[in-house]
């Protein structure tokens, strides 16, 4: 009977592979590598080691278990022909499950067994990162789903993300309790001239490049004090710091009030406006305002956020007054029908908002400490996530009252944050391209509810290479728009000027018009 001799062969590069290892590598007969898929093989090679590996059991095996138990079975079978030196990529302690088992193993079977020390990426990653494991670093498996469930609440350093699939899994298994865009390190190739260790976003987890054997990723905790704002459900609010919650039957009741300062704001009343508002509604009150509904006066909201936007975007500080009159005048209206109808009143309306801001920045009115807005960001996506426990499904959240563009963009930037995207722009802009083609075929065989169908096609393959260059389209295409009014308005002027009649000029004429309006927007702009 011999003794099993387990070493490591370190993160990657020779040089981190120790003397000793080395030496017991070259010196022993029978050398068993755990798998030969790792850079230092190569020097094995060269130094003439001979060498085994157990790379075919993973091919024959239906589970990891499976190929952990082979493997142990082949160490301790050869064990019984003399001395086994037995190699693990990176530290043999370091999340290496055949070293557990194989210790359990060799210990009922009577067999000597050896563990030399080694280094492990850990060690790298330590330096890379700048963090001492002393703060509670926990390291387990990619496919440990049930120690995942704590991430964000500690330092995790997460091994064995060795393929795209598993990298998938895990990113599903960790926005189940962080937001989709939490920061995270993608860790590859530590040590080697090749080396990786950057920020991500957590949804990108999957879209890295070359995932490989050599792939880690490290989840840092939370911000001081954000940990305690994910809760398991909306009745745990209650446990955390600047969170608003109602009292029991008998308790005395806390209002979003007592976590406000006492002076230093100015007071509004919104009472006229809802006095008016209310008059408007009576049965003696005006016979349009009292005949509208929710959906009738639908479209006045989305018209009224545009007219203020345009007053934005001209800078015209009346017209922005005007408009969010107009705006709230709407939130006052809807407001109203729904009190007649026993919903909830305008009070309710201002209560929730006033919660939720406050429920979402407990850096402000709670314990929690943020070094910055990505910090709050973080903060809001967290508690956002607890607060939407309804939405089940990836797409959830997606109003379809949005404007087509504007909610063509949000779909496909949610569908994204799963893995559900191009890889890069080039790829969107052929698909632009194909799309474009298909309305042409659709156009000249006269098929009109099919070039509809592709027109569409057209309109989403376009956001998408939009928001895939950083553009968001809706505001591009609101630039446009307004462009073409401002110099359609010229050329109106120039026109009526003339004293003469549209029909009076050539279409190279008007276009003469529309091109001074384009000089005058350009020297505007200098």
């Amino acid at each position: 009977m011999g003794t099993i001799t387990i070493v490591g062969l370190g993160p990657g590069a020779v040089g981190h592979l120790s003397l000793e290892t080395m030496g017991l590598l070259k010196n022993c007969a029978q050398v068993i590598l755990r798998t030969a898929v790792h850079p230092t093989v190569a020097e094995l090679e060269k130094q003439n080691v001979k060498f085994t590996s157990c790379d075919d059991l993973y091919e024959k095996a239906a589970s990891f278990e499976e190929v952990y138990d082979s493997v142990v079975e082949r160490v301790l079978a050869a064990a019984q022909n003399g001395d086994v030196v037995y190699a693990v990529p990176g530290s043999p302690l370091v999340a290496e499950k055949t070293v557990v088992l194989m210790r359990t193993a060799a210990k009922a079977q009577g067999v000597k067994l050896v563990i030399k020390p080694s280094m492990s990426f850990l060690d790298l990653a330590y330096v890379e990162l700048g963090i001492d494991p002393i703060a509670g670093l926990q390291i387990i498996d990619a496919q440990d789903f049930a120690e995942i469930a704590s991430a964000g609440q500690h330092p995790l350093m997460i091994t064995q993300v060795y393929s795209q699939m598993v990298a998938g899994d895990l990113k599903i298994a960790l926005m189940d309790v962080l937001p989709d865009e939490y920061e995270i390190y993608f860790l590859r190739n530590l040590g080697l001239p090749d080396e990786e260790c950057r920020p991500i976003k957590l949804f990108e987890l999957d879209r890295q490049p070359n995932i490989d054997h050599l792939t880690s990723a490290y989840v840092p905790p939370m911000p001081e004090g954000a940990e305690d704002t994910v809760f398991e459900n909306v009745d745990d609010a209650e446990a955390v710091p600047g969170i608003i919650t109602f009292a029991e039957e008998g308790e005395e009741e806390g209002y979003a009030e007592d976590f406000l300062p006492e002076a230093g704001f100015d007071d509004f009343d919104i009472q006229p406006l809802a006095d008016v508002m209310r008059t408007l509604r009576e049965p003696d009150g005006c016979p349009w305002d009292r005949e509208q509904t929710h959906k009738s006066i639908r479209s006045n909201m989305i018209e009224e956020v545009y007219e203020y936007l345009e007053a934005v975007d001209a800078d015209d500080v009346d017209g922005m007054r005007e408009e969010l009159g107009d705006l709230l005048m709407q939130v006052v209206f809807h407001a109203r029908m729904a009190q007649e109808a026993g919903r909830f009143d305008l009070q309710d309306v201002i209560d929730e908002v006033v919660d939720k801001l406050i429920r979402r920045h407990p850096h402000v009115f709670g314990d929690t400490h943020v070094d910055n807005s990505d910090d709050v960001l973080v903060n809001w996506e967290a508690i956002k996530k607890q607060e939407k426990q309804e939405r089940k499904h990836v797409l959830d959240g997606v109003s379809q009252g949005l404007p087509a563009l504007l909610r063509a963009y949000k779909l496909q930037s949610k569908a994204a944050k799963v893995g559900f995207d191009w890889q890069d722009s080039a790829s969107v802009w052929a698909k632009v391209q194909e799309e474009l083609g298909e309305l042409q075929e659709a156009l000249q065989a006269g098929d009109k509810a099919a070039a509809e169908s592709e027109l569409g096609d057209v309109l989403f393959a376009v956001v998408n290479y939009a928001r895939h260059n950083g553009i968001e389209p809706e505001v591009a295409l609101d630039g446009t728009n307004n462009r073409f009014a401002s110099r359609f308005n010229y050329v109106e002027e120039q026109v009526e000027a003339s004293g003469k009649t549209w029909q009076d000029f050539t279409l190279n004429e008007l276009d003469e018009f529309w091109n001074q309006a384009k000089e005058l927007e350009r020297k505007s702009d200098l």
